[in-house]
C-alpha cells in the first residue's frame, strides 16, 4: 500500500532540514583543519556532494529491489545519526593525518590538496553518502502504487527544499550563536532519529494494511491521469535530459559562487548575509517544485515545457542583476540583504526548481510502481546533477571569477542554461513551435549581457558616496580586491566591498603601531609572524626595525597584488629581503608550523566578518601561544567595539594568556608565556639604529617614557573590567554570530584604565 504523502513529506522535510544543518557544521569544523582557503573549502564541499552524488547512486540500484524501502530510509537516517555524533572523533584524526603530511611535505600543494581530500573524505564519505541514499528510497516509498510520478517527486523535492532553508537559518541565524557547533549537531542527529522512527513506524503501518487491487479508481488529487503510465525518456531525448541534469547542476552552484561574490559588494560580508543567500536559493527552488506539484498532474509536451523553463532560466539570471544594479543606483532598499537576494537570486532559483520534476518526468516517465529500474533512474538523476554541481563550483571559483570576472561569469552561465533549452527544443514535439521564443530569448539576452553595469562602479556610487573612482582590481580565487582613489587622493583598499586600509596618516599609523608595539616590547626580538597583509603597513612597519626576519602569511593572492598599490606606506614590503610571504590560512599555519617565534601579531581582521570567529577564539590564541618562545609577545588588537564584544575577546585572550597587559589607550593586549618586564635599557639599544629609531618614532614610541605612557593596565585591572563570564571558542564564535547578544550593549568606555600595575612592568 501506498505511504501518507503527508507524513512521508513530513520525513522529508526533517531530512532536510538535518541535511543542510550538518553542511554547514561540517564545512566550518572542517575549515577548523584545512584552514579556510577557497582551495581546501572546494575539498571539503566536493567530498561533501561526491558523497551526495554516491549515494544516490548507489540507493537508487537498491531501492528498486528492496521490499521495503521505508525500512531502508530509517535504517539510513539512524545511520547518519550515529555518524554524525562521531564526527568530532573523526575530525580529530583528521586533524593528525593532516598535520604530519603538512609536518613532512609543507610546500608540495599537491600532497596538500590529495591529504584534504582523503582527510575530508574519510570524515565525510559514509554520512554524506548515506544522506544521498534518501531521495531514491523516498521517491520509491511514495511510488508503490499506481499514479503519476511527476508531482510526487516535485512535492518531496519541495519539502525537502523547504527543509534544507529552515536548516539553513536555523543553524545560521540562531543556533550556532546560540547553543554552539556541538549542540547544534546533536538537534540534527536528533532529527535524524525522529526521521528513523518514523520511517519505521510508517513501514509498519504499510505492512499491516489492506493492498488495494489493482483495478482501484485512482486518487482525486492526481486526477484521471493517473491511470495513465507514459514510458521513460529514450535515445537522444534521455541523452539530453541528462545532459540537462549535468548542465543544471554546474550552472546553478557556478551561480551561487557568482551571486554570493557580486552581493558581498552590497551587503556585509556577515555570516548572515551568507545564510540569507542561501536560503533565498533554496527558498526559490522550493517554491518553484511547489509549482511544478500543480502543474505535473496535466498530460503535456514536458521536454518543450523543460525547454522553455530553460529558455526563462537563462534570461532570468541576467535580468535579475540588471534590476538589481539598476534599483541600487536609484537608491531603492535593495541594498538590504534580503531585498537584494531576492531581486538577484529568487527569480533564477524558483525556475531551477520548477525545470528539476519535469526533468525528472520526462526522464523517469509518469511513474508505474511496477517499473523495475524507476528509484536507479532517479538516483542516476540525482547523482549527475550533484557531480554538475560539483564542477560549477570548482569552475566558478577557480576558473571563471578569477579570468573572466563575475560580469562575464554570470553571462556564461546564464548562456549554459540557454544552451540547455536550446537542445532540449530539439526533440521537443514541434519544435517549430519553440523558433519564435528561442530566437526571442536569445536576442534579450544578447541585449542583457550587454547592457549589464559594472557592480564596482555601481556600489561606489552608493556604498562609498565619494567619487571614488576604481584604480585598480581583481576578482581573485580567494576574494575580490579593489584599490580605489578618493577625492583628495588617498587611496582605500576593500576586500569584498569593505573596506581593509587606506593611506591616510591615522590608518597607517594604526596598523604600524600594531606592527611595532610588541617589538617595542620584547628586548630582542628576532623571527617576527605578522598574519594577513591587508595593505602591507603593519608587515611593513615591522621590517623598519633593525635585526628581525619577518613570515607573512596572506590568505589570499589578490590583497598580495593588491598591496603593492601601498608600497608608498608599506616600505615596499613585499620587495624587503628580510620579508617572507606565504599564502596560506594563518590559524592553519600555526597549527603546523614547527618554528617559534618571538613576536606574533595580526593586520586588523573585524571579527564580526564571515569566518572571523575562527581568529578569535580560544583555540586561536591556544596556538599562538604555542608557537611563541618562552619570551615571546602576542599583540591582539581589540579596538573600540560595545563593550559586549570588547569584554568577550579581552576575557578569552586572558584565558589563554593569563600575564596579559593592556597598551594604546585599551586597544592593544599584550599576551607573554610569564609576566611581562619592559626594559629601559634594551629600549635605549634599539633606537641607537636610526632606522629603529624613526620607525618607532612614527608610531608615537620615541623614547621609553612614551612607551611606557601607553600603559594601561596588567592583568587584574583586565580581569576586573571584564569580570566573569562566557569566553569565544571554536564551538561558539559568539561574534561572529552577533545576534546571538545584546543588541542593546553600549560602545565601551575605556577611560577606567590608569595604568594599573605598572611599577611591576617597567625595569629600569
Amino acid at each position: 500500500m501506498g505511504v501518507t504523502p503527508i507524513a512521508l513529506s513530513a520525513l522529508f522535510f526533517l531530512s532536510g532540514v538535518s541535511g543542510l544543518m550538518y553542511q554547514v557544521l561540517w564545512l566550518r569544523m572542517l575549515s577548523v583543519v584545512f584552514g579556510v582557503t577557497a582551495y581546501a573549502a572546494s575539498t571539503v564541499l566536493g567530498s561533501f556532494m561526491g558523497g551526495l552524488a554516491l549515494g544516490s547512486l548507489l540507493a537508487g540500484r537498491l531501492a528498486d529491489r528492496v521490499r521495503s524501502p521505508l525500512r531502508w530510509l530509517a535504517a539510513v537516517e539512524l545511520g547518519i545519526a550515529v555518524i554524525a555524533l562521531l564526527t568530532p572523533t573523526l575530525l580529530k584524526a583528521a586533524q593528525t593525518v593532516y598535520g604530519q603530511v603538512a609536518e613532512a611535505l609543507p610546500e608540495n600543494l599537491v600532497a596538500l590538496t590529495v591529504a584534504r581530500l582523503a582527510c575530508s573524505a574519510a570524515v565525510l564519505i559514509l554520512p554524506t553518502t548515506l544522506m544521498g541514499a534518501t531521495t531514491p528510497l523516498v521517491v520509491r516509498a511514495a511510488t508503490t502504487t499506481r499514479g503519476v510520478l511527476g508531482p510526487r517527486v516535485a512535492l518531496l523535492y519541495a519539502v525537502n527544499a523547504g527543509g534544507a532553508i529552515t536548516g539553513a537559518v536555523l543553524a545560521g541565524f540562531y543556533l550556532i550563536g546560540g547553543v554552539g557547533l556541538r549542540r547544534t549537531f546533536l538537534i540534527a542527529a536528533g532529527l535524524n532519529l525522529v526521521v528513523g522512527l518514523g520511517a519505521l513506524y510508517l513501514a509498519r503501518q504499510a505492512d499491516g494494511a489492506v493492498a488495494p487491487e489493482a483495478s482501484d479508481a485512482p486518487t482525486s488529487v492526481e486526477g484521471h491521469a493517473a491511470s495513465l503510465v507514459v514510458p521513460p525518456a529514450t535515445g537522444w531525448t534521455s541523452r539530453l535530459v541528462l545532459t540537462f541534469f549535468a548542465l543544471s547542476g554546474l550552472a546553478s552552484l557556478a551561480l551561487e559562487v557568482v551571486w554570493f561574490r557580486m552581493l558581498v559588494l552590497i551587503l556585509p560580508a556577515t555570516t548572515y548575509a551568507f545564510t540569507t543567500m542561501l536560503a533565498t536559493v533554496l527558498g526559490g527552488i522550493s517554491l518553484g517544485s511547489a509549482l511544478a506539484t500543480r502543474v505535473l498532474r496535466r498530460e503535456r509536451d514536458w521536454v518543450r515545457s523543460l525547454a522553455l523553463v530553460n529558455l526563462g532560466t537563462g534570461l532570468a539570471v541576467l535580468a535579475s542583476l540588471l534590476l538589481l544594479t539598476t534599483t541600487y543606483q536609484w537608491g531603492w532598499k535593495t541594498s538590504a540583504p534580503i531585498q537584494a537576494s531576492v531581486v538577484a537570486i529568487f527569480p533564477s532559483a524558483f525556475l531551477m526548481g520548477l525545470a528539476f520534476p519535469i526533468a525528472l518526468r520526462v526522464w523517469a516517465g509518469s511513474g508505474d510502481p511496477s517499473s523495475p529500474d524507476l528509484a536507479r533512474r532517479i538516483g542516476l538523476a540525482y547523482a549527475i546533477n550533484m557531480l554538475g554541481a560539483i564542477a560549477g563550483a570548482v569552475l566558478g571559483g577557480f576558473v571563471l571569477l578569477p579570468w573572466l570576472g563575475s560580469r562575464l561569469s554570470l553571462v556564461l552561465a546564464a548562456w549554459t542554461y540557454v544552451l540547455s533549452g536550446l537542445l532540449l527544443a530539439t526533440r521537443a514535439g514541434a519544435p517549430r513551435r519553440l523558433i519564435v521564443p528561442a530566437a526571442a530569448t536569445m536576442l534579450a539576452c544578447g541585449w542583457l549581457a550587454v547592457q549589464q553595469e559594472d557592480l564596482f562602479k555601481v556600489t561606489i556610487g552608493r556604498r562609498y558616496p565619494r567619487g571614488e573612482v576604481v584604480l585598480w582590481r581583481e576578482e581573485g580565487v580567494q576574494t575580490t580586491v579593489a584599490v580605489n582613489r578618493a577625492p583628495g587622493g588617498m587611496k582605500v583598499m576593500y576586500l569584498d566591498g569593505l573596506h581593509q586600509a587606506n593611506d591616510s596618516f591615522q590608518m597607517v599609523r594604526l596598523h604600524a603601531q600594531i606592527g611595532l608595539f610588541p617589538l617595542a616590547l620584547h628586548p630582542n626580538p628576532h623571527d617576527i609572524l605578522v598574519i594577513g597583509l591587508g595593505g602591507g603597513a603593519t608587515a611593513g612597519a615591522v621590517s623598519r626595525h633593525a635585526g628581525v626576519e619577518i613570515d607573512v602569511v596572506e590568505l589570499s593572492d589578490s590583497v598580495v597584488r593588491g598591496a603593492a598599490q601601498f608600497a608608498h606606506v608599506n616600505n615596499d614590503v613585499l620587495r624587503q629581503p628580510n620579508v617572507h610571504l606565504r599564502v596560506s590560512d594563518g590559524r592553519n599555519y600555526l597549527a603546523l608550523t614547527d618554528k617559534r617565534y618571538d613576536v606574533i601579531t595580526a593586520d586588523i581582521i573585524q571579527p564580526q566578518h564571515a569566518g572571523a570567529g575562527l581568529v578569535y577564539s580560544r583555540e586561536y590564541f591556544e596556538l599562538a601561544r604555542a608557537v611563541l618562545k618562552d619570551d615571546g609577545i602576542m599583540l591582539q588588537w581589540i579596538g573600540h567595539r560595545p563593550k559586549v564584544e570588547y569584554d568577550l575577546i579581552m576575557r578569552t585572550f586572558l584565558e589563554v594568556f593569563p600575564d596579559a597587559t593592556l597598551w594604546n589607550g585599551g586597544t592593544l593586549m599584550a599576551g607573554t608565556k610569564r609576566p611581562l618586564r619592559v626594559s629601559r635599557q634594551a629600549f635605549n639599544h634599539k633606537l641607537q639604529d636610526q632606522h629603529t629609531a624613526a620607525a618607532l618614532a612614527s608610531v608615537g614610541l620615541g623614547s621609553f617614557g612614551a612607551l611606557m605612557g601607553a600603559y594601561s593596565g596588567d592583568a587584574n585591572a583586565m580581569r576586573a573590567f571584564v569580570g566573569p563570564g562566557p569566553l569565544l571558542t571554536d564551538d561558539q564564535p559568539r561574534i561572529e554570530y552577533h545576534r546571538s547578544l545584546d543588541q542593546r550593549d553600549v560602545q565601551v568606555e575605556l577611560e577606567g584604565f590608569r595604568g594599573r600595575g605598572r611599577e611591576r612592568v617597567e625595569l629600569p
